[in-house]
């Protein structure tokens, strides 16, 4: 638009130039015409019968007759030039926003219409998930109560265990997908970082028995943010830490000033770059998600993840707390 109007200014300026040429032309006929005034130049063939700008004035020469030594020059002053052609960018300009005013009103109504289906459609969908994972904890339930009874009466059947460690990952994988629709940024609450590590080391734990958990932290850290968002971030980066790593491996959670370091002591990734893309995994367990979810939480939070690995060796993720700490 600004384009168009731009060229449409310039062919205006245009047109003004011709009709001002031509009423010079039809003055120098009878020189009645009080809007120009008329001097005398010497004569100069190469000037006659053409518009001429200067810093001072608009000109145009025409001959006189009888008359080899000079010519007539009709001109206006570049004031009043600069009048009219003032005139015409007001109206340029007020076209212009007009038009502007209206596009952007048709365009936000036309949003508005094309964008309220969808919206409609991805709120019915997230109520259908949210439904459909309240649905699951009535079966859940029921399997966990009856593994547990097979449980106290075969402890040592490795089937049951494995079934065990399925319903744990399905009841994971259900608390990833509600934390994951919720809005967490208006729900905080301050905790200690301390306590809320030992926590969660003290829950995963029971399900990893030959991995060693390690807290290491100079200090204890209070932290204000929402603390359901952040136990799913610390259980997903222990889980993997975990479930990756070799036999009688460790897993490190270093607190330094303001940052959390989480080191396990396995496979290591081979594309350190992909892992928080959903659905990308590198092993045969998971969905690819867990990751994914950590680093939508993470952004969510106002927290900066990076990591780094080494195959063979292990990975180590780097959480920076700046923006959450209250007292260091």
């Amino acid at each position: 638009m600004g384009a168009l109007f731009f060229m449409q200014y310039k062919k205006e300026v245009s047109s003004l130039d011709d009709a001002l040429f031509s009423e010079m032309r039809i003055c120098s006929f009878d020189l009645e015409c009080p809007e120009f005034e008329i001097d005398f130049s010497p004569y100069d063939q190469s000037r006659l019968y053409h518009l001429v700008k200067t810093s001072k004035r608009l000109s145009s020469f025409f001959t006189i007759a009888g008359s080899a030594e000079n010519m007539l020059e009709i001109f206006l002053t570049t004031e009043q030039y600069e009048k009219k052609v003032q005139m015409l960018q007001s109206e340029i300009v007020s076209n212009f926003i007009m038009t502007l005013l209206v596009v952007l009103l048709l365009s936000a109504l036309f949003s508005l219409y094309t964008i309220t289906p969808l919206r409609n459609a991805l709120r019915l969908t997230e109520e259908f998930i949210k439904d459909i994972l309240h649905d699951f904890n009535t079966p859940l339930s029921t399997l966990r109560l009856n593994v547990s009874m097979l449980k106290s009466e075969l402890p040592q059947n490795s089937k049951i265990r494995r079934i065990e460690s399925s319903v744990q990952n399905i009841l994971n994988l259900q608390q990833n997908l509600r934390v994951y629709l919720h809005n967490h940024k208006a729900q905080k609450e301050k905790f200690s970082l301390l306590q809320l590590l030992e926590e969660r080391v003290e829950l995963i734990d029971k399900n990893f028995r030959d991995i060693s958990f390690v807290i290491e932290s100079s200090t204890n850290v209070t932290i204000e943010t929402n603390r359901e968002a952040f136990e799913r971030i610390i259980d997903n980066l222990l889980s993997n830490a975990a479930k990756y790593n070799k036999i009688d491996g460790m897993v490190y959670l270093r607190v330094e000033k303001n940052k959390l370091e989480i080191e396990d002591t396995g496979k290591g990734i081979k594309n350190p770059k992909r892992v928080f893309e959903r659905f990308y995994k590198e092993q045969d367990r998971g969905i690819g998600i867990g990751l994914h979810i950590v680093k939508k939480l993470s952004e969510e939070l106002g927290i900066t993840i990076e990591l780094a690995s080494e195959l063979e060796k292990g990975t180590t993720f780097f959480l920076s707390l700046e923006n959450l700490l209250i007292l260091r």
